[in-house]
């Protein structure tokens, strides 16, 4: 039976990890090797680092960081902040990371998405998709970590990054961003029965039964969190946590 991935997002700023709540109010969570080394522990399909001030502050992701996360996980890990060159990509990759999340410069310039696919092969290469509900009700495309907006509608870009060779889409929701009440279903489902590539969902699950759902009805093909990985309880406790490969089989056996 297919089990989709389930993939940890851990957010740096400096060199710590935080979450966020709708991409504001950043809280530290702790120590970046400590988390990959207990997600080690607990068996973590993949995990996903992104550096929020990367594109805004006109730098990539720390190279040494991604070097000591590789030395460290023993799982795939994805790196994304600012990256916009294949030179830059070429230093991540041999740093560890079997893949990039591109999201600023896929959409200030889409070519770059077609170059990374040529060179490096689509498999490596995540082009991510930041989402913002209007006050019109209508979806637009955000970059440089939510502050710019752009003209793109999501599904419509989600299909031109196919057609630019992206391996796969992580479709984040801004709206739901650590609130963990779900994940934005609908906007899921559009985009994964508009396009062939693998989607990931990200934004909101704050309970197995949100990933569940997300596999089921938003038909994503992994399912990504951060404040669930993350904290506990209902007032929040930091406590790294994933789910057993047994709980997972009971959950999407269910279906």
């Amino acid at each position: 039976m297919f089990l989709p991935r389930i993939i940890p997002v851990l957010l740096l700023k400096g060199k710590g990890l935080v979450k966020t709540v709708r991409f504001k109010a950043p809280r530290y969570i702790g120590d970046p090797i400590n988390a990959v080394r207990i997600f080690n522990d607990l068996k973590a399909d993949e995990l996903v680092f992104l550096d929020t001030d990367a594109s805004r502050e006109n730098r990539t992701i720390s190279v040494d960081l991604v070097r000591t996360i590789g030395d460290e996980a023993f799982m795939p890990f994805a790196v994304g902040g600012g990256i916009g060159t294949l030179n830059q990509m070429e230093v991540i990759f041999k740093a560890g990371a079997e893949k990039v999340v591109i999201n600023t410069q896929a959409v200030l310039n889409p070519r770059f998405i077609e170059d990374a696919a040529n060179h490096f092969g689509s498999q490596s290469i995540i082009v991510s998709i930041d989402v913002k509900n209007t006050l019109f009700n209508k979806q637009v495309v955000k970059i440089r970590d939510g502050l710019d907006k752009t003209k793109l509608a999501p599904v419509e870009w989600a299909k031109r990054v196919e057609d630019m060779g992206a391996g796969e889409i992580m479709i984040n929701s801004i709206d739901e961003d650590g609130k963990m009440q779900g994940y934005d279903i609908e906007l899921t489902e559009k985009i994964a029965g508009q396009v062939g590539i693998p989607v990931i969902t990200c934004g909101g699950a704050g309970c197995l039964e949100h990933l569940r759902q997300g596999f089921e009805q938003g038909h994503a093909h992994a399912l990504a969190a951060g404040s669930l990985f993350v904290y506990h309880g209902p007032r929040k406790a930091v406590l790294i946590n994933y789910p057993t490969k047994k709980e997972v089989s009971k959950l999407f056996t269910r279906l």
